[in-house]
């Protein structure tokens, strides 16, 4: 009797996700942050599901491409929910970092190409999503910015490694210190994506793209998607470096500060830390010139 043949599954049937949709239709495995209350941001729960899914397209061979997108058609991505991260300090941000650089790992590790479908804002750390991916398709309402220096938060997982190398240094400086935000025509012509589309096309052309993949050999991709990565890749000490300084921000005055405000609507209120500094700053260049930095016997008697 000849041996049946193993049965093909469905990676995506065998998955129940609470933040995110996750389903494969013919070849093409699509992941969608699916949290629209919330503009798509993403919590801890979110990033460990995406992880989830990306590495789970390793299980069928037969899937050619990976999409990324956002529930509705105002969000991509906002970033990080404030809600979460507002809980976060140096004692557990590592928990966090880890997380970010543990799906833009699992982005950059498949041996298939990944698409960002991008629709409405794709802000912060959901730009840095944006980012990890290999191809940046986006509808022409689509908006993409670093909003770090405006709420409190170092865009260091991704964003200042590779900024500078797809927009040039001098743009990358501006969108990341004066959080300057790009149209998706805008993004198109700095090469900061690939191409914007029609709100309506949107869908349609991004599927084109994985129809393309589709017809491309397996092997050529994962090898090319490798030798890709390989300059990149050595910027690892850089992430590990950034999300350690992001460490230090997390539980900080000024990101309790700009979160706050953003979630009351304010603006927030930065130049009082500036003030707050500049006092501290005053009474140790006094106490130098008091000699307060010599042990009490040592100090010079003042007249």
């Amino acid at each position: 009797m000849a041996a049946k043949k193993p049965k093909a599954r469905n990676v995506a049937a065998d998955k129940s996700y609470t933040d995110i949709l996750f389903e494969v239709n013919d070849q093409v495995a699509c992941i969608t942050i699916n949290r629209p209350r919330v503009a798509n941001a993403f919590r801890e729960q979110t990033l460990d599901q995406m992880i989830d899914a990306v590495k789970s397209t390793r299980e069928d061979p037969t899937i050619a491409c990976v999409v990324f997108t956002g529930a509705g058609d105002k969000a991509f991505s906002a970033g990080g929910d404030f809600f979460a991260m507002k809980r976060l300090n140096f004692t557990n941000a590592s928990m966090w970092n880890d997380r970010m650089q543990g799906l833009a790992m699992a982005i950059r590790g498949v041996p298939i190409p990944v698409i960002a479908m991008v629709n409405g804002w794709c802000m912060g750390g959901g730009h840095e999503l944006a980012l990890w991916c290999d191809l940046v398709i986006a509808s022409e309402n689509a908006v993409l910015g670093q909003t770090g220096a405006k709420v409190g938060a170092c865009p260091t997982v991704g964003a200042t490694q590779y900024l500078p190398r797809i927009i040039g240094e001098r743009l990358a400086r501006e969108m990341i210190f004066c959080a300057r935000r790009f149209t998706a025509k805008e993004a198109a012509e700095i090469g900061l994506i690939n191409k914007c589309v029609p709100q309506e096309d949107l869908r349609a052309e991004t599927l084109k793209w994985c129809e393309t993949i589709k017809g491309h050999s397996a092997l050529t991709l994962r090898m090319t998607k490798k030798s890709f990565n390989f300059e990149s890749d050595l910027m690892y000490a850089s992430w590990q470096h950034g999300m350690e300084l992001l460490a230090h921000v997390w539980g900080s005055e000024e990101a309790r500060e700009g979160m706050n405000a953003f979630l009351a609507g304010r603006t927030p209120d930065f130049n009082k830390f500036r003030r707050r500094d500049q006092r501290a700053l005053a009474e140790y260049l006094e106490g130098c010139e008091r000699d307060l930095n010599a042990p009490p016997s040592m100090r010079r008697k003042r007249r």
